[in-house]
Parts: structure tokens; sequence; C-alpha cells
């Protein structure tokens, strides 16, 4: 039992939470400018047509999707062993908040 490490206490919570924050910051606002040029800014238009708003989503989630699953490879590979276990929640919830944040893309 000796080989058994301890789990990360609160404050590795709260420092990863803090990190969580910054790296979702960083990273909308990075694929918001990459996508600017996509999509209509006026949908309320007679011939209105939601292709080219459909194509600034989904190229917005598979942008979103690949910076997430590399960052968690990347950490998982980095991190010490005991940290390794927020890695997966906070991939969890990163795939929740990307439909989330298709709604400050689409209203500014």
């Amino acid at each position: 039992m000796a080989d058994i490490q301890p789990r990360s206490g609160s404050g590795a919570l709260l420092v990863g939470a803090g990190l969580f924050v910054v790296f979702e910051t960083v990273t909308y606002y990075t694929l918001k400018f990459a996508t600017s040029g996509l999509g209509m800014p006026d949908q309320m238009q007679p011939e209105n047509t939601i292709v080219s708003n459909w194509v600034k989503a989904v190229v917005f989630l598979l942008l979103y999707l690949a910076v997430v699953v590399v960052a968690v490879l990347v950490l998982s590979n980095r991190l010490p062993r005991r940290y390794r276990g927020q890695v997966m929640g906070w991939f969890y919830v990163a795939l929740a908040l990307a439909f989330v944040l298709l709604w400050p893309l689409f209203n500014p």
C-alpha cells in the first residue's frame, strides 16, 4: 500500500480551475478571431440562409475540439501522476462548454 499516491488537494483543484478558465478564454478569443471571416453578422434578412453560419459553427467546434484534445494529450504526458485525475474532468467540462461558447460567438 506504500505505492498509492494521495490525490490532489483542494488547492490543486483551484489552480486547475483557474488555469482552465485562462485556457478557455484564450482558446475562445483565438478561435473567434480565426473564424471571424465566416458567417453573416446580420442573420435577419429577407433571403436568410443558415448555411454560412452553419459553416462557422462547425469550423469553430472542430477547431475547438482539436485544441482541447491536443491539450489533454500534452497535459496527460507532462503532469505528475497525482494531478492527472483532474485532466479528464476538465476535458468533459470543456466538451460541454463547446456548445455553450457558440452562444457568445453568434451574439456579440
